[in-house]
């Protein structure tokens, strides 16, 4: 009887383990949509004035999160991660569509530190977060996406589009950021190529919200 019980303590310490790790992950992994929105909103307020190395403004995350919501997009694609705040109001608004982000970011400390605040928010499973050149990248991917945000290099943003357009679903949304338009809807600055090559497109219908640090909001209308 000694014999069997040594022989049995060991399995039951282990089952017993494993139990405690199982219940472990269940919980830290919340089935509770309200629980993960208080989990980004208050990963969000406590980083609010701590953004900067290129990323958008909370205005414009709130933008994008509230465009795939009304439009319950599934499909989304993000040029240009940098250190993941629109990656994080993006997957916040797909984790309630039950949708998936790739995103993709060319800096290696910027993509590193952006899985890390994607973790953190508790959205890295909503998340494909890809290191790498977005030149080669976006036009490899197969889609179809229904949302995409480019915010990588503006002397490119043509590029991306022309890669991104065909594989964008009609209903989709097409945003950029950083762009504006002036007199004659014309863009001013660096946009102003971009802008002009945007409107002159007869399949999108292109607004540009002012309100943050530039977005154009495009929706395809036909293919």
């Amino acid at each position: 009887m000694k014999s069997l019980f040594a022989h049995l303590l060991p399995i039951a310490l282990l089952t017993a383990s494993l139990a405690m790790i199982i219940s472990f992950s269940s919980a830290s992994v919340s089935k509770n949509p309200e629980d993960l929105d208080t989990r980004v909103k208050n990963f969000l307020e406590s980083h609010h004035w701590g953004w900067g190395d290129a990323n958008v403004p909370a205005v414009d995350g709130q933008t994008l999160h509230d465009i795939i919501l009304k439009n319950k997009y599934t499909r989304a694609l993000e040029i240009g991660t940098s250190t993941g705040h629109s990656g994080i109001w993006i997957a916040w608004a797909l984790s309630k569509t039950g949708g998936k982000l790739i995103t993709v970011e060319i800096d290696e400390s910027r993509h590193r530190e952006a899985t890390q605040n994607f973790e953190a928010a508790g959205l890295s499973a909503y998340i494909d977060a890809r290191l790498g050149d977005a030149h080669t990248i976006v036009p490899a991917l197969d889609g179809p996406f229904d949302f995409v945000f480019s915010d990588a290099d503006k002397g490119w943003y043509k590029n991306y589009l022309d890669a991104v357009l065909p594989k964008l679903e009609v209903g989709g949304c097409y945003t950029t950021h950083n762009v504006s338009m002036g007199r004659g809807r014309r863009g001013r600055g660096g946009s102003s190529g971009y802008m002009e090559y945007l409107l002159s497109l007869p399949n999108l219908e292109t607004t540009v919200d002012n309100r943050g640090g530039g977005l154009s909001i495009s929706y395809k209308r036909s293919n």
